[in-house]
């Protein structure tokens, strides 16, 4: 609607997870080392938490990306933790192509098995991918972690990430699950952008958009920071309060998107609620944020992708700073 309108030639801020928009910085890039590393190293369980709208399932639409340019690599991705033992089992097996309708949970484990064992012999890797992890019961957990027993000297045989909120670590750490949290070989956690990330995250989704050079000019220094104020540095929100704020200045016929504008949006989500219920977190008692000086990282999600085109077998990079279990 709005888009001819400000010189753009798709939606900035589509809250689709497209990879293509992906904003790098530290914590995204050591995240997605962490998922792709403990992946490809055959590391068994890795782990990715982060409150809700930091990015994750945009970091695991990334992972899928690369995952499918690779040969060797198949893998079950499963986003409803909401299941019974066996019907995860019968999810997973469906989503490698095997039969599993109509069998009892002792032949789906034997056939899971058993398809884990024979890739693994011809050097292929095979992964289970569990978004919204929080969701997953300790029973399906407890099955997951004795998946994890199919190894060989060497290396582990299937490998597992798990990715969810804040909830899934308190889970983790519950004393029935303390076998699988010892599992745990590396652990990544998402966190909303500072507000020089935000302003940056905003100008680069709007020059993939096509705005060009031109995108500093739609969102003033200080609509952004009312952007950042009232998101938090939340990705989802920030994509939120944009997409409104520049269909309310299309409605205003107004080339660029003012602090009112965006006070406007807030008011109507009232975000303006969610700020004040969490100000004390974000901003210290002078009303400044409280942030470290922030860096926003080279796209380590290119520097993947080309790497996988080149060779689908080639060596992940180490992930730095990552917490080892």
């Amino acid at each position: 609607m709005y888009k001819a309108f400000f010189n753009l030639t798709r939606n900035p801020f589509d809250l689709t997870p497209d990879p293509a928009f992906l904003f790098a910085t530290k914590r995204h890039n050591e995240a997605l080392a962490t998922l792709y590393y403990g992946v490809r190293q055959h590391k068994g369980f890795v782990v990715v938490t982060g409150e809700v709208g930091t990015g994750k399932t945009l970091l695991l639409r990334c992972l899928l990306k690369l995952l499918k340019q690779s040969n060797d690599i198949t893998y079950a991705y499963l986003f409803n933790g909401r299941l019974s033992p066996a019907e995860f089992l019968q999810y997973i097996l469906a989503d490698f192509g095997l039969p599993s309708s109509g069998k009892t949970k002792t032949d789906l484990l034997l056939d899971l098995s058993q398809f884990v064992v024979q890739r693994g012999a011809k050097r292929l890797t095979t992964v289970v991918i569990l978004d919204e992890a929080h969701h997953l019961s300790s029973e399906i957990l407890e099955e997951v972690r004795l998946l994890t027993n199919l190894e060989t000297a060497e290396e582990k045989l299937l490998q597992v990430v798990l990715v969810g909120q804040p909830e899934l670590d308190e889970k983790l750490d519950s004393v029935g699950l303390r076998q699988l949290k010892q599992r745990i070989a590396l652990r990544a956690r998402l966190g909303p952008l500072y507000e020089e990330e935000t302003k940056g995250y905003i100008e680069r989704r709007l020059q993939i958009a096509g705005r060009g050079s031109a995108a500093t000019a739609l969102f003033s220094d200080e609509a952004i920071t009312a952007v950042y104020r009232y998101s938090r540095g939340f990705p989802r929100l920030i994509n939120t309060i944009c997409e409104n704020a520049l269909i309310s200045a299309y409605a205003r016929q107004m080339k660029s998107v003012t602090p009112e504008i965006i006070q406007d949006v807030a008011e109507e989500f009232r975000l303006d609620k969610i700020h004040q219920a969490g100000a004390e977190s974000v901003f210290g008692d002078d009303g400044r944020a409280n942030q470290r000086t922030p860096k926003v990282e080279s796209d380590l999600y290119s520097v993947l992708q080309k790497l996988v085109a080149s060779d689908s077998n080639v060596d992940a990079p180490v992930p730095v700073q990552s917490e080892h279990a």
